[in-house]
């Protein structure tokens, strides 16, 4: 079963697969280790196999570490039975033994196909991966191939390599069916043998950053900047977006005539909405357009990065959102903690503070300046203190010595 033919044929296949022909070797010496301890489950020591590429065979050998005791456990010998062995083993030795395997050439004979069918798998698999590596955040179409265990397969390119989609990557409500075609975004590549992955999403921001890539000329040229963007997968996205040209309409640009680019995304989104924000340098001015579709009257610094926006009584549940989705989005969007008020409330709590402001004032003003304050003792004669020994011995008033 092996012969020189056999190297020559791993030798062929390092050249037109670049595969090392000791990578094969390495494997194919561990798998029939393997092989030959499942079929000769009652041999004792550790089977080790090594390649003589000159001779053309595999040469097998038992080996086994020398302990000073009276008993041996699995892969060890005693000291008295090493010594029949080598007059010269001593403990801790590792000792070698060739033996010929019997009754083993057909499992040597599959598991050596099957270890280079598998290394060559491998190889082309992580080859394929390495091209992959530069598609790190990237658009994709895929074909699903298989849903398993609410995971979702996804063929990739022309087939060559398969993505995977775990659920925290699916969007809530969509439905995938094997032979659906669908976009994903390239999340992240991992190789590495067995491990070897392509994660994808349908749920990350960055889906729609390359959608509107392709739909819009303008983001794809630099003309038309995204400066963030904030979603919540199948209900909302917020698209903070900027103009670094004067002549061109931002917004405009992103919605198309008649809303065609911006649809074409929702479209491919599953019917999500998508709000178009002009970016603004002023935080404050971005909070307040942050909050669309909802009508802002005013946004007030209350701290670093935190904000107090003011909005119409009707509005107030729509600036909210649903569950304080609109609200949310727009402080992902932003990167500041924002608190919406209606007008009426902050009407309320504003005269609240004026009214506390005004008693503190008044309380402050009614105590006594520190210059008018009356000095101690004032309008008083005070006579120094006898001391106590003195006023013993002082005579008292009106006696006789």
């Amino acid at each position: 079963m092996i012969n020189k033919d056999f190297f020559a044929a791993l030798a062929d296949l390092e050249r037109e697969k670049g595969i090392s022909e000791q990578v094969f070797l390495d494997a194919l010496s561990a798998a029939l280790a393997s092989a030959y301890k499942k079929q000769f489950e009652g041999e004792t020591g550790n089977v080790e196999v090594r390649a003589d590429e000159e001779k053309g065979t595999l040469r097998f050998f038992l080996t086994h570490v020398v302990v000073d005791s009276e008993e041996a456990q699995e892969g060890e010998i005693t000291l008295e039975e090493a010594l029949k062995i080598k007059k010269s083993a001593k403990a801790g030795d590792v000792l070698s033994e060739e033996f010929v395997p019997k009754d083993f050439t057909r499992i040597a004979a599959q598991t050596a196909k099957q270890v280079i069918l598998q290394k060559i798998h491998e190889t082309e698999r992580d080859n394929t991966l390495s091209e992959f590596s530069d598609k790190e955040g990237e658009l994709m179409s895929g074909l699903v191939r298989k849903i398993d265990m609410k995971n979702v397969y996804v063929e990739l390119g022309k087939g060559q390599i398969e993505g995977l989609m775990l659920p925290q990557d699916q969007v809530p409500g969509e439905r995938y069916e094997a032979g659906d075609r669908i976009k994903v975004f390239v999340k992240r590549v991992r190789s590495g043998g067995r491990n070897a992955q392509v994660l994808v999403s349908r749920t990350a921001p960055g889906l729609v950053k390359r959608l509107f890539e392709e739909e819009v000329p303008e983001i794809k040229q630099g003309t038309v900047v995204i400066k963030s963007i904030s979603r919540e997968a199948g209900h909302r996205t917020k698209m903070a977006i900027a103009s670094e040209d004067a002549r061109v309409d931002a917004v405009g640009a992103c919605v198309g005539n008649k809303g065609a680019r911006v649809n074409a995304v929702v479209q491919e989104l599953g019917g999500e909405k998508v709000d178009i924000i002009l970016w603004s340098e002023n935080p404050l001015e971005f909070i307040a357009k942050a909050l669309s579709p909802a009508t802002v009257v005013s946004v007030t610094q209350t701290g670093e990065k935190s904000a107090i926006a003011v909005v119409p009584d009707d509005k107030l549940s729509l600036a909210i959102g649903r569950d304080g989705q609109n609200a949310r989005l727009a402080a992902r969007l932003t990167g500041w903690k924002i608190d919406v008020k209606s007008e009426s409330v902050a009407a309320k709590l504003e005269q609240q503070a004026k009214e506390a402001q005004e008693a503190l004032s008044a309380a402050l003003e009614s105590m006594p300046a520190a210059d008018e304050a009356p000095a101690a003792g004032e309008g008083e004669t005070i006579e120094p203190a006898v001391p106590a020994e003195a006023a013993a011995e002082a005579p008292a008033e009106g006696t006789e010595e």
